[in-house]
């Protein structure tokens, strides 16, 4: 049995999560936590790679934010923060209505008919977000995902002469210090890649390998991908060029955001758009649960063709040749027929 029918049966539900899973950033928390005026820190944000531009400096508008963060903790604006800061302060996170529960509808559909059951096709979440893995990681979300891409901060970097820590131990202070993975709204791709061809599951497999189609964990045709916006045309395209779906939300009742989504649409950028609700008679939830079942009926359709195709017929006995018959019979016999 090749490779392909016995494991290209599962479903990815990709997610992005800052104004898709949630109404605003998820480092909310944190300013309200040390009292930072949010508006005036991404106002900050987005003035900056200006500012650094006319320093003679270039930098990235995408993850210029993470640097602001870390400078705030440096100037003693955020005493304290660290990992397992961030990963509390994701319990506070409030998501759109309808979730975390309606990940796990999503997921009971692959067992809702017993052809699904029979061809064990199983449904996984993603996350891919420029935001903080580790707030991810503590969210009310969490438990009903399969991976997350997410930045990430260290803390307690190693020093200048770490190499000798066996014989003198060298350590810095308990607080995020440096960025240790940047993940950007192109970066986000990398990310798609590593869940088709299943090295976030087998690290064994390099993301640049080439690999064929039929030996990919998760065939892009198996995937959607919902975010909110421009911001994540790359990750859209990969998706609809490989034949995947793509999905954009908008916040409810925001004419900005709805507009922006249906530029998205007519441009083909996206196949549908709707609102960020994910309570089960929402349209967001219906053409999700619709594309679900019908992503199930083409895995169970290509899978018993496939097992048309490869399992031979077994043999039969075979009945005796009827003797001929006489001519003058042969001959009464076509008489009769006139």
């Amino acid at each position: 049995m090749s490779a392909s029918y016995s494991t290209q049966n599962k479903i990815a539900i990709v997610w992005d999560f800052d104004k898709t899973l949630i109404p605003g950033y998820m480092q909310q928390p944190i300013f309200e936590k040390f009292e930072i005026d949010e508006p005036l820190f991404w106002e900050e944000v987005n003035t900056m790679a200006e500012r650094y531009k006319q320093r003679g400096y270039t930098v990235s508008g995408e993850s210029v934010y993470l640097n602001h963060i870390l400078t705030y903790a440096r100037a003693g604006k955020m005493p304290g923060l660290n990992n397992k800061m961030l990963r509390q302060l994701g319990k506070e996170i409030v998501f759109y209505e309808g979730l975390p529960h309606f990940f796990e509808e999503l997921r009971e559909l692959t067992r809702s008919r017993p052809e699904y059951i029979r061809h064990d096709i199983q449904l996984e979440h993603y996350i891919v977000t420029t935001g903080l893995a580790e707030m991810v990681r503590g969210s009310a979300i969490a438990p009903y995902v399969d991976g997350i891409w997410g930045s990430e901060f260290i803390e307690n970097p190693l020093q200048p002469g770490y190499l000798d820590q066996d014989d003198l131990e060298i350590e810095s202070e308990d607080i995020i210090s440096q960025i240790g993975t940047m993940i950007d709204n192109t970066t986000k791709t990398r990310a798609l890649f590593e869940i088709n061809k299943g090295a976030n599951k087998n690290e064994t497999i390099d993301v640049n390998a080439k690999m064929a189609a039929e030996d990919r964990r998760i065939p892009f045709q198996n995937m959607i991908y919902i975010a909110d916006g421009p911001s994540d045309v790359p990750s859209f395209s990969v998706i609809r060029k490989f034949g995947g779906k793509a999905y954009a939300v908008y916040k409810p009742g925001n004419d900005a955001e709805f507009e922006q989504n249906d530029v998205l649409l007519q441009t083909d950028r996206i196949h549908a758009y709707g609102p960020a609700r994910y309570s089960s008679e929402s349209n967001t939830s219906m053409w999700l649960r619709m594309h679900v079942h019908k992503i199930c009926q083409r895995i169970v359709t290509d899978r018993e063709a496939y097992l048309t195709q490869r399992v031979a017929k077994p043999p039969k006995h075979l009945k005796d040749e009827a003797a001929p018959l006489p001519e003058d019979q042969l001959e009464q016999d076509t008489l009769d027929l006139d």
